[in-house]
């Protein structure tokens, strides 16, 4: 079984409204240091280190539970709403948010508990819809295929809408499970007539008939004239022909794969290599029906995920898929790339974890956990990581793009482009898809470290490949008004990603400098006062809104603004230092002190030496 494949499954089927009720950030920081948004306050706590309950009763912890479920914070919500419960134990809707919130925090065997004392308490009428997935899920986990077809059968009969194409491909497995081979192909088939889902059951239905030996059936169904467009189909073919010894074919099908460079995680190269071998290849997609039936639950997952509107649904999926069928590296994975997607890093990095324990991780696996220790702050394990992966995958291109991106997010200037330079000699120079983004993260470390003749190349070049990228236009234009260069075609480039990007700060900001920076004070005041409300506690921005208000004889608002800026903590004592000699006297004799000097302002006189006493005088005691 292949990593990463419920994504491409996901592609087969397109679905009717009606579904179940209930992704490394690759853009470098803009030209200026990385600054905290606006902070959130902190819950009140107790002496002990643990948050203080909002309110007694019942409403405080449901209230706190569904925050916290918003925020993603499924284990914190659990509590919240089990508390809740304990005022209330028949509320049935503070069951199912606890029960949903177990599910997606990873607890899975105690909501299997409470599930089971949900369908007890309320026996005689129909389980919720939550209910009903945890019970479906227990039944596959232990392989009591004549119950789960029970529990179908029963549910279809209630109500013939429930869930028609999810429980279908459920039972279909199901039936296999009781070695009812002929009766599950004629339940796949009884599902084809859900429009838009050919290629899902077509490909279960493959996987099926290779599960009972049926290889030709299996080829045949899996049998494309684009291998390219579904590269899981693909990798599935090719070890169903490898049982077929027709080792040939699935050579020459992976070869155009490869050629199209559309491995997933190395997985068709690995195939290849044994394919090309006398090395044994079984087919083991799936090994038994529980892995079936966990393929259902990861298609789902995806889709669910895709929403519109977020719900934890698609992480449900995914941890009862792993639940299912618990050696399944593809679920746990979904499950770790859900997770980092929410911002929960830490519980991401958990699962990655475990996949490594268990010798699962694979190299573009190990990327996303490399993402998630840096996001969880744990940079340290990260760039140990990166180190690793290099040395491990020397000619993994995406591994080096790893390790410069760490190195740059530590301001580690040398060292990233040192990464960024090995990255680019591996990448095919034709392949801008995949080059102009190193090109751009390699120009930033440049310029950091002060060569900016070479960052300059680098950002020209990878602007030829996306000429809109908005913040490439903007941290070119920003790099030449920094420096005083090329002013004219910096506002240019500037505008340009104004146009593109409205309402990003950092390119408003850059505007507005550039305007100041070229003597058009009063143009610059606009775009200057959009930067400040898109980021108000920037001290940078504030910063130059004083200078630009001075300009236009508006003295008082730009000390104002001075005074802000110092307040939100400059980068670093030589801004401060700016900042207050402006308070102080003015920005035109900031400006003239400068020039005097070079363009830099003079530093501040030395502090005079403490008084010492003359000879003879009596130096007081020391209170």
């Amino acid at each position: 079984m292949n990593l990463l494949h419920s994504l491409a499954l996901a592609a087969l089927i397109a679905l009717p409204a009606a579904l179940p009720a209930g992704a490394q950030d690759d853009r470098p920081p803009p030209p200026r240091p990385d600054r905290g948004g606006d902070s959130v306050a902190a819950p009140e706590m107790r002496p002990d280190g643990t948050a203080a309950p909002l309110t007694r009763g019942l409403a405080g912890p449901y209230l706190a539970g569904r925050v916290a479920a918003t925020d993603s914070d499924f284990g914190a919500a659990a509590n919240y709403y089990l508390r809740a419960l304990k005022q209330d134990p028949s509320a049935r809707f503070i069951s199912d948010s606890a029960l949903m919130s177990l599910l997606a925090s990873g607890q899975i065997d105690r909501a299997v508990t409470m599930a089971d004392e949900m369908t007890r308490a309320d026996a005689g009428t129909r389980p919720s819809q939550i209910v009903g997935l945890v019970e479906r899920s227990k039944l596959a986990r232990q392989e009591d295929w004549a119950g789960l077809i029970g529990l179908l059968d029963a549910a279809r009969a209630e109500d013939e809408s429930t869930e028609r194409l999810f429980d279908g491909m459920l039972r279909a497995w199901a039936l296999l499970g009781q070695g009812k081979a002929a009766d599950a192909d004629a339940a796949f088939l009884e599902m084809r007539k859900v429009r838009g889902t050919e290629g899902l059951v077509e490909y279960h239905r493959a996987l099926s008939k290779a599960l009972v030996g049926d290889f030709e059936g299996a080829a045949k169904l899996l049998e494309t004239e684009r291998p390219e467009q579904n590269l899981i189909g693909a990798l599935a073919r090719a070890q169903v022909l490898a049982q077929l010894d027709r080792r040939d074919e699935a050579i020459a099908l992976l070869e155009q794969i490869t050629d199209d460079g559309i491995g997933v995680d190395s997985a068709a190269d690995e195939l290849l290599a044994r394919l090309k071998t006398s090395e044994e290849v079984p087919f083991d997609f799936v090994t038994g029906p529980r892995d079936g039936i966990a393929q259902v639950f990861l298609t789902f997952a995806t889709l669910l995920d895709s929403d519109v509107e977020p719900t934890p649904l698609g992480l449900i999926h995914a941890r009862l898929a792993s639940y299912i069928a618990p050696e399944m590296a593809d679920a746990r994975l979904m499950v770790a790339q859900m997770l980092q997607a929410t911002g929960q890093f830490a519980a991401a990095e958990a699962e990655f974890t475990t996949l490594r324990d268990k010798g699962q991780l694979r190299p573009l696996a190990e990327l996303g956990r490399i993402d998630a220790l840096a996001r969880a702050e744990r940079t340290e394990d990260a760039e140990k990581a990166a180190v690793a992966l290099t040395e491990s995958r020397p000619d993994m291109a995406e591994a080096w793009i790893a390790r410069g991106d760490l190195m740059r997010q530590q301001n580690k200037w040398a060292e990233a482009v040192s990464a960024y330079d090995k990255a680019l000699t591996l990448i095919d120079p034709t392949d801008e898809n995949t080059l102009w983004f190193p090109l751009y993260a390699r120009a930033i470390a440049l310029e950091r470290s002060g060569q900016f003749d070479r960052a300059e190349a680098d950002l020209k070049a990878a602007l030829k490949m996306r000429p809109d990228n908005a913040q490439m236009l903007n941290y070119l234009g920003y790099s030449y008004v920094d420096r005083g260069k090329n002013l004219d075609e910096a506002l240019r480039l500037i505008q340009r990603a104004v146009d593109l990007s409205p309402d990003d700060g950092y390119i408003l900001d850059s505007l507005g400098w550039a305007l100041y920076r070229l003597g058009r004070y009063p143009e610059a005041v606009g775009p200057q006062e959009r930067a400040v409300l898109e980021m108000s506690t920037d001290p940078l921005v504030n910063d130059h809104l004083g200078d630009i208000y001075w300009m236009v004889g508006r003295k008082r608002e730009a000390e104002i603004q001075w005074m802000r800026a110092l307040s939100f903590k400059p980068e670093s004592e030589e801004d401060i230092y700016r900042i207050r000699a402006k308070l102080d006297r003015g920005l035109d004799a900031v400006l003239a002190e400068e020039k005097a000097n070079g363009g830099k302002l003079p530093p501040p006189p030395p502090p005079a030496p403490p008084e010492t006493p003359e000879d003879g005088e009596d130096v007081p005691p020391a209170e």
